[in-house]
């Protein structure tokens, strides 16, 4: 796996480098402003971007553009944002695109090791990895969604864990039940919310936009 950072601050960006190749993983480059990553991204051409959402000059969503930049500029390359702060409109900015290989962070996240592993190996397969903590505050402001309140408490866990980008595998794994009642519960989802199976639409994708979309529209 070949990685580019961006991230402004010296100290977390060598040091999130120092643990990525700990782990035998390789950074290509790293870089502290957006220009500098989109530089990194065209020369190295790596399989991940991992970015901070806010970058110089004016610290506010730079990391947010230049991720849709790199995108726009190679459609298969995984990107992994990172923030000190739940950024509602950032995060659907990032993700209502529907494709995969995308994820959103706490940066506090990547102190826990093992998790971080994860989430960017999963970013990086063309999966999504959403921070737990962003799903949870997009629930709270979510409630008053008429096809979100048909959900069962159980279905509202599930479909959490789903915005996660975590597998029908994982979601068992960490809900202690089979696999077989999480795709039950998954189908039940999916018709509570009216995601009618097409050749288009991920549905998946979908359920998670869903309240992604209802929660920038209350904020």
């Amino acid at each position: 796996m070949r990685i580019v950072i961006a991230e402004d601050d010296p100290l977390l960006r060598e040091g999130l480098a120092l643990l990525l190749r700990a782990e035998s993983l390789d950074v290509v480059a790293t870089a502290g402003t957006p220009d500098g990553v989109l530089d990194a991204i065209d020369q190295h051409k790596p399989d991940v971007a991992i970015l901070d959402v806010r970058m110089p000059p004016t610290h506010t969503d730079e990391g947010i553009r230049a991720a849709v930049e790199a995108r726009r500029r190679r459609p298969d390359l995984a990107v992994l944002v990172l923030s000190a702060y739940v950024e509602q409109s950032f995060a659907t900015e990032l993700l209502t695109g529907g494709v995969g290989g995308l994820g959103y962070l706490l940066k506090e996240r990547v102190g826990r090791v093992e998790e971080f592993l994860e989430a960017l190996g999963r970013v990086a397969d063309g999966g999504t990895a959403i921070d737990p903590e962003v799903v949870a505050q997009l629930f709270t402001r979510s409630r008053q969604d008429t096809r979100l309140e048909r959900l069962s408490p159980r279905e509202h866990e599930v479909l959490a864990l789903m915005a996660e980008g975590l597998g029908n595998g994982a979601v068992a794994e960490r809900l202690v039940v089979t696999e077989g009642a999480v795709h039950k519960h998954i189908r039940s989802i999916f018709a509570k919310l009216d995601l009618a199976p097409t050749d288009r639409v991920d549905r998946r994708v979908a359920a998670v936009l869903h309240y992604l979309e209802d929660s920038r529209r209350r904020a």
